[in-house]
């Protein structure tokens, strides 16, 4: 596998969509396809949006054994948007901290995204010396096609 590059990236602001789950829940019950596809549904409501990048954000409780297939996590799914950005009825605005990122391309099936989250935080992270700062978030640009093997995902992890 190609390695991680580590990245700084500027604060920003994201309005979508906040919901807990683990990923068995995730999965079962498409919650990320049915969040992207009212997220798009509503896109015309956020005039403050920057870009039609869609950041699915999952942030994880610091407790010991954690294991996102069964625990409850927190996920985000949203659009970047200016700092004075008015948040729609029934949706949040949440801050990403500026922070240093592994950056990692995913290239495959969505369904296959699992393969990269282990390679991510099995393997490099503990031989990378860096410590894991409780967050993620994908991309989804134009290139997020879930069920192509052409599809590609910027996986950025949080680190410390």
């Amino acid at each position: 596998m190609v390695e991680p590059v580590v990245v700084k990236v500027p604060d920003f602001q994201v309005v979508g969509f906040s919901f807990s789950t683990n990923l068995k829940e995730f999965v079962d019950h498409q919650l990320g396809q049915k969040a992207y596809q009212e997220l798009l549904s509503r896109a015309g409501e956020m005039p403050d949006k920057v870009g039609n990048e869609v950041y699915l954000i999952q942030v994880y409780p610091t407790k010991p054994g954690f294991n996102a297939m069964v625990d409850v996590f927190t996920q985000i799914i949203g659009y970047k948007v200016s700092n004075e950005a008015r948040v729609p009825s029934g949706m949040m605005k949440h801050e990403v901290p500026a922070n240093e990122y592994a950056k990692y391309t995913h290239k495959g099936l969505e369904s296959e995204l699992v393969g990269t989250y282990d390679y991510l935080y099995g393997k490099w992270l503990p031989q990378s010396g860096r410590q894991f700062a409780g967050y993620d978030f994908e991309i989804w640009d134009d290139r997020y096609k879930p069920e192509s093997p052409e599809n590609e995902i910027d996986v950025h992890v949080a680190v410390k």
